[in-house]
């Protein structure tokens, strides 16, 4: 059966690039080194610069990195969302400016964590710089993964701790108008330029606007901004009482607002978006693709190669499945049903069954604290089936897993979702990355092929752990690989091959899936996120490869365990990087 991605909710990527303008004063607040030398502290300077100018540059970033920002001396910083840059002179400059910064330290003489960060942060910079020149080709609006879905839950979860807290947190909303002014402004440059989004997509976009304020004096913005009150005991019950007629105050004459102001101006641009397929079928479309996917995914592999991949994995998936069948006839009619059910249907319970039973494979992780919340029914239909929010690098402890009860997700599906967003998926790989107290600078670097891929993989080890026999685990396992091969094969023909939606409904009867209603939201979800369900596959499949190769270098010194503390300890990055230092010694 197809299905929406499970889908890590990060950080709003509230700019079109990620530009690190470059200061003559720099810094002196030092991270440790093993390794004391003029190199090495100069290139921690750098980096630190880069991370303080990066985390600084929106309200929202510093807020979800960072808990005590003091500490890292940031102070006095304005509250905003960020603005939306067009410029791609400006976005080429100001990479190019921080890789020739880079360039001039010597990796060769940096200590081994300094020469990794180098590398890490090369590998970025260079991937960046070839999309600078395209700002006009991204999408913050995407029906899925957009500006209108993530922002009102990283509103929801915005930290209050003290009436500091408070007081910046109305002062950003009431800024939302000015904000979402600016992602408009950039919608109407997108169109101007003839590279504005297609009318289903304009249609998905204001329907959420609207359900979103349709919610009135339901919202759950309202009701959890009391409750994040009720957590400051300093507060007197008449300072609670003036910040939740503000509070109440600001969402109607910022955040509805700032909503309905976009669901018109997207509503003005209707039939504008002359494109209504991938993304080849814009001017260096096909280049912008190659970007996009790179950047995505994580892989230096060309479009083919991708394509290759993806087949000969799927090839794999099916002999794994016919062997499963012969070994063991009956556990094809258990997967044919669907989701098996399972004795245990508490997600608490489900977590910490995962935590128990990977810890045979997987590296010890210090002990953490996780919690379970579950979507609002009012936006059930916009969020993905489960998201994980990322706790703050300088207190990593507690840890939040929202899942999504309109999505229907239980029996096994249940259990391998718990397992992607939680354990040994995305909380158990962010929160190990922040145990490793690496060089902050990584912290702010998106490699989605790596996160989403590790938190794939993590998922597809799952149906080993649940308790159904191993010819059941292995058909659903190698069933729910082919599942998102589909999806990337579709990916590269939308995008990169021209596909129509007919070929698309072609492509999927071809594999005996016909329901053309389904396989349109599909072609839909496609054409609005290029490369998105790219970098969960290709993620996947280049942790399969290196896991292959790891067994072939290593011979019987090869474990499971020293695989998985391999990657995990380099932590996000580019695979060519990954590939260079686990094989390096």
């Amino acid at each position: 059966m197809l299905k929406k991605f499970k889908s890590k909710k990060v950080l709003l990527s509230l700019g079109t690039a990620f530009v690190l303008l470059l200061s003559v004063s720099l810094s002196y607040h030092f991270h440790q080194s093993s390794e004391v030398s003029s190199a090495n502290i100069g290139f921690e300077t750098y980096t630190d610069l880069l991370f303080k100018q990066e985390v600084s540059s929106n309200t929202i970033s510093l807020q979800y990195t960072l808990e005590n920002p003091e500490e890292y001396g940031i102070l006095d910083v304005p509250v905003t969302y960020g603005v939306f840059n067009t410029s791609a002179a400006e976005n080429t400059a100001a990479l190019e400016n921080c890789l020739a910064a880079l360039h001039s330290f010597s990796i060769s003489e940096l200590n081994k964590a300094n020469q990794l960060t180098y590398s890490v942060l090369e590998s970025y910079l260079e991937t960046a710089l070839l999309g600078a020149e395209y700002p006009l080709y991204n999408e913050p609006l995407s029906p899925l993964t957009g500006v209108q879905v993530q922002l009102p839950i990283l509103l929801s979860e915005f930290r209050l701790s003290d009436t500091g807290d408070v007081d910046t947190y109305l002062a950003l909303i009431s800024t939302t108008v000015d904000y979402f002014d600016s992602l408009i402004e950039f919608q109407q440059a997108k169109s101007k330029a003839g590279l504005f989004m297609s009318d289903d997509a304009v249609d998905s976009i204001i329907d959420e606007c609207n359900s979103f304020i349709s919610m009135g004096e339901n919202n759950y913005l309202y009701s959890t901004f009391e409750e994040r009150l009720d957590g400051i005991e300093s507060l007197t019950e008449s300072e609670r009482s003036l910040y939740i007629k503000k509070n109440e105050d600001l969402m109607q004459n910022s955040i509805f607002l700032a909503y309905q102001k976009l669901a018109d101006a997207l509503d003005a641009l209707h039939g504008t978006g002359t494109n209504n397929g991938g993304l080849c079928n814009y001017p260096d479309g096909q280049t912008y693709y190659e970007y996009v996917v790179k950047n995505e995914t994580g892989s230096s592999r060309s479009i083919k190669e991708l394509k290759d991949l993806t087949l000969a994995q799927m090839q794999s998936d099916l002999l794994a499945i016919q062997d499963a069948l012969t070994e063991d006839p009956g556990a094809g009619e258990v997967a044919a049903q669907g989701s098996p059910l399972l004795e245990t249907t508490d997600p608490s319970a489900i977590l910490d069954e995962l935590e128990d039973k990977m810890a045979s494979v997987f590296p010890d992780n210090e002990s953490i604290t996780n919690e379970i919340k579950y979507v609002h029914e009012d936006i059930q239909a916009y969020v993905s089936p489960a998201f994980y929010l990322i706790p703050t690098i300088d207190n990593y402890s507690q840890n939040v897993i929202y899942i999504n009860q309109g999505s229907t997700v239980d029996g096994i599906d249940l259990y391998t979702t718990l397992a992607h967003e939680g354990y040994p998926g995305h909380l158990y790989q962010t929160t190990y990355f922040s145990g490793l107290s690496l060089n902050p600078i990584r912290n702010v670097l998106n490699f989605g092929g790596y996160v989403e891929g590790w938190a794939t993989y993590a998922e597809m080890c799952s149906y080993y752990l649940a308790p159904i026999s191993n010819a059941e685990s292995t058909i659903l396992q190698h069933n729910a690989s082919l599942i998102l091969g589909l999806y990337a094969l579709a990916d590269i023909g939308i995008h990169y091959e021209g596909w129509t939606l007919m070929d698309t409904v072609a492509f999927y009867s071809s594999y005996g899936i016909s329901d053309s209603d389904t396989i349109k939201k599909i072609y839909n979800l496609i054409v609005s996120d290029p490369a998105n369900y790219l970098k969960y596959y290709i993620g996947y499949v280049e942790f399969v490869e290196l896991k292959k190769e790891a067994i072939r270098e290593w011979d019987d010194s090869f474990t499971q365990v020293r695989f998985h503390k391999a990657v995990l300890d380099i932590g996000p990055a580019s695979f060519d990087v990954i590939r260079k230092y686990i094989f390096a010694e």
